[in-house]
This record gives structure tokens, C-alpha cells and sequence, in this order.
């Protein structure tokens, strides 16, 4: 079985170092967007803020099981976040326990970012994934540390070529491991908080305390170092999508990290490159916030049918160009269930009133809205 060096076999983590130059021009610019989604959240109105916190921590939810191969239902958590933000009872099933159970460690990193990490807070998050002391069909040890004798490897390859990308310390070592993790953790500090959440997301996914859930927990672990930093606004920063998104390379980088020598500045780079390009995509969805509402009030005289209502907040909910091929007289068909005349009278309708705008004619007709710079969607 091939294997290599392991960073834990010979680390002393208060010697990890970074490039201070390198790393702090990747900060600087970081920060530069991270300030800008907090002046424009501040912008909003409240029910508008809270509905976008609301899809946003949904999404956080999906994404962070999802980087561990596990698919939730997307309406069941909307629901169980919208019951939590008292925004109301979102249509849809319930959330099972262990969906809940993410929310509530979730919604703790945040609302209790303040109170120290703990051996009891940890393994209270590690339970609350899972209540009933499964993982699938194994059943693991919940709300302790490992404590079995055989090495936790993560390993790929054919049986007989197996390669090692991943070997936790010996499970007799977790609880000082873990000792001097929180001591650090809980330490004030004159570091960046951006440079704490990757030094502390690789201390602890390399310690790997738990039998099972070390992901998920090492991602809330992320929430509360942003949510000291940035409150409520760090929710709308969605850095498991983000991970999600560069999975290969999340795990790359932390395979690298925890391989290499003790300089970490790759991988602190890298780590806050995504804080960065989260906060730009966070931008983006405020922007069209800020649009769907300018346009809904521009437009609030116009009495509109339900169906009309719903085919303008798909395009507005698409943002510019995200509704491929603009809206058609077939597409309005298949999404509102009306006959094709009365399709057809709908969008004509909506365009004499100034909501949408007509692109090309006869069979390649197609609708945008009238909102400067969106005609893209009909392209």
C-alpha cells in the first residue's frame, strides 16, 4: 500500500507559518469584498435581508452534506430555516432529525459565536448529525471522541494498489490533540480572522476526533470564526458552496497541507481566495435583491395575473442571462399550465405594460425583462 509523510508524525503547529506578505495581499482583497456585502446587506429592508439569509444558510446546509456524497431534500430545509427565522411555513416536507440536527449546530456556530470552543460544544455538534448513532448503516460513536485502535485512513485504488491520501493521528492522542487545538483556538489573538478559520478548518480535519462527521463539524468550525468576525452578514457568505463547487481542489489543498512541511501558505491562500470569490457571488445575489425589489416597485400599479406574477419572478429570480433563451410563448406554456393563446395574450400584455421586452419575431420570438442590461436572457 503506497502512503506517504503525514503532517501530524512530526508537526508542532504553533510553528506553522505563512507568508505574512503573500498572504496579507490575498486578505486585503478579501476583505475589500467581504465590506462590500456588509454595506450592501445593510442597504436592505429587513424581511428582504432575512430572505436572503434565509436561501442562503438552505444552501449552506445542502452544500456541506453534499461535499460528503450526502443528498438533502432542499425544500425540507428551507422549511426547517424558515420556521427558525419565524418567516414563515415554507410548503414542503419535514426535515428528518439529522437535517434539523445540522441546522441547530448551524445556527449555534452563529448565534453563540462568541462562547469558546469546548471538548462538550464539539461533541455536542458531532451528536446532533447524528441522532440515532448510525452513520447509514454503521453504527459510531456519537458525542466522544474515536477512541477504536484501527487508523482512520481515507484511501482510493484497487485492493492490492491502495493508496493512503489521508491518516489521522492514533485515536490516544485526540484528547491532547484536541487540548491544544482549543487552547489555540480560544487564545486571543492579533492574527486575521480569515488566516484563524484556515489554520483552525486544517488543524482539526488533520486531528480528525470523530468516527464520523469531522467534515461537517470542521466547516461549522469555518461559521463561527466568520460569524465573530462579520455577525448575521457571514451567513449570505457561503463558503460550503464555494467548497462544494472546487471540491477536487479542497481536497487537494488539504491533502497537500497536511503532507507537506509547515509552511501553510498555499494553503491559507487558497482558503481565503474562496472566503474572497464567496463574498463577490454573495454581491451578486444581493444586487438582484436589490433589482427584483426596484423592479416590483416600479411596476406595483400594474394589476398582473398569478400566472404573470409567477413567470416574472422566475426571470427575476434567474438574474441577467440566467434564464437561457429568454422567455418563450412554449416555456410560459410548460411553466404556468396555460393553453397557448392564452399564453401567447399574456406576454403580449406584459410587454405593452413595460415588464418585459420583445426579442426577434415569428417562431424565434422570445421575452426579456424590461430591465436595462438582462436582454441577455433572450439571447
Amino acid at each position: 500500500m503506497k502512503t506517504r509523510r503525514l503532517i501530524w508524525q512530526d508537526l508542532n503547529w504553533p510553528k506553522l507559518h505563512y507568508d505574512v506578505a503573500l498572504v496579507g495581499a490575498e486578505i486585503a482583497r478579501a476583505r475589500r469584498a467581504q465590506g462590500v456585502v456588509e454595506g450592501k446587506l445593510a442597504g436592505l429592508g429587513v424581511d428582504q435581508g432575512t430572505t436572503l439569509v434565509a436561501e442562503a444558510w438552505s444552501q449552506e446546509a445542502v452544500a456541506t452534506a453534499a461535499i460528503e456524497g450526502e443528498r438533502l431534500d432542499l425544500l425540507a430545509v428551507r422549511s426547517s430555516v424558515a420556521r427558525r427565522l419565524g418567516i414563515g411555513m415554507e410548503k414542503g416536507p419535514t426535515a428528518p432529525r439529522h437535517v434539523d440536527g445540522l441546522l441547530d449546530i448551524m445556527d449555534d456556530a452563529v448565534n453563540k459565536a462568541a462562547d469558546p470552543l469546548t471538548h462538550e460544544r464539539l461533541q455536542a455538534w458531532q451528536a446532533a448529525l447524528f441522532p440515532t448513532g448510525f452513520s447509514g448503516m454503521a453504527k459510531i460513536l456519537v458525542g466522544a471522541y474515536r477512541v477504536h485502535a484501527e487508523p482512520m485512513q481515507i484511501v482510493s485504488g484497487r485492493i492490492g494498489r491502495e493508496q493512503v491520501h489521508f491518516e489521522a493521528p492514533p485515536s490516544s492522542r485526540v484528547p491532547a490533540d484536541m487540548d491544544a487545538f482549543l487552547d489555540w483556538f480560544n487564545a486571543p489573538t492579533e492574527g486575521d480572522s480569515l488566516v484563524q478559520a484556515a489554520l483552525a478548518h486544517l488543524w482539526f480535519e488533520t486531528i480528525h476526533p470523530f468516527e464520523d462527521g469531522n467534515g461537517r463539524v470542521g466547516r461549522v468550525i469555518i461559521d463561527l470564526v466568520l460569524a465573530r468576525d462579520s455577525g448575521e452578514a457571514s451567513r449570505l457568505m457561503r463558503i460550503s458552496q464555494r467548497l462544494l463547487e472546487s471540491r477536487d481542489d479542497y481536497y487537494s489543498e488539504l491533502e497537500r497541507a497536511q503532507h507537506g512541511p509547515l509552511d501553510v501558505t498555499q494553503w491559507v491562500m487558497w482558503f481565503i481566495a474562496q472566503v474572497r470569490v464567496a463574498c463577490e457571488e454573495a454581491s451578486v445575489v444581493i444586487d438582484q435583491s436589490l433589482e427584483k425589489a426596484r423592479f416590483w416597485h416600479a411596476h406595483q400599479d400594474k394589476e398582473l395575473s398569478p400566472r404573470q406574477r409567477k413567470m416574472l419572478n422566475v426571470l427575476l429570480d434567474a438574474g441577467p442571462g440566467g434564464f437561457e433563451g429568454g422567455m418563450s410563448t412554449k416555456k410560459y406554456e410548460s411553466l404556468t399550465g396555460a393553453s397557448r393563446a392564452t399564453s401567447s395574450r399574456d406576454l403580449t400584455e406584459l410587454e405593452h405594460k413595460g415588464l418585459l421586452l420583445r426579442v426577434g419575431s415569428g417562431r424565434s420570438t422570445r421575452y426579456c425583462l424590461a430591465i436595462l442590461g438582462w436582454d441577455k436572457q433572450s439571447r
